[in-house]
């Protein structure tokens, strides 16, 4: 029994491309990482990594290997949640706050306000867990 895959009749980016620009930048951003950095460590212009992470160039496998390097994440890290089928996730309004949260927490360039920042949220979620009678 052999397995078939059908042959793109083109070189376009496909869904696949799309997700997997997606991951990258939600890597990107948590890590506090702004494209021109990444493109830096990776060889390339922060333009072409935009167009990495927009899904409108493919990825070859040895530059995905670099970002994934470059992103301290395994490669298997930008097909995770993927189905078996075309449709892809698209990222969530929840994951796409904390990735909004990350960027601006990055920002934020006084230590003291991060780290206090960094407690609200710590007592915000506590004050959310469910407390023992």
């Amino acid at each position: 029994m052999t397995l078939e895959i059908p042959k793109k009749s083109n070189n376009r980016p496909t869904e696949t491309d799309k997700y997997v620009g997606d991951r990258i930048r939600e890597r990107r951003i948590m890590m506090g990482m702004s494209q021109q950095v990444m493109g830096d460590l990776i060889g390339v212009t922060y333009q072409q990594a935009h167009k990495y992470e927009r899904g409108k160039n493919r990825i070859s496998a040895s530059r995905l290997y670099d970002i994934a390097h470059v992103l301290q994440v395994p490669v298997s890290y930008f097909f995770d949640e993927i189905g078996h089928d075309t449709d892809v996730r698209e990222v969530a309004p929840a994951p796409r706050m904390c990735l909004e949260l990350a960027r601006n927490f990055m920002s934020i360039r006084d230590k003291s306000q991060q780290e206090a920042l960094s407690q609200m949220a710590r007592v915000l979620a506590d004050d959310t867990q469910p407390r023992s009678p």
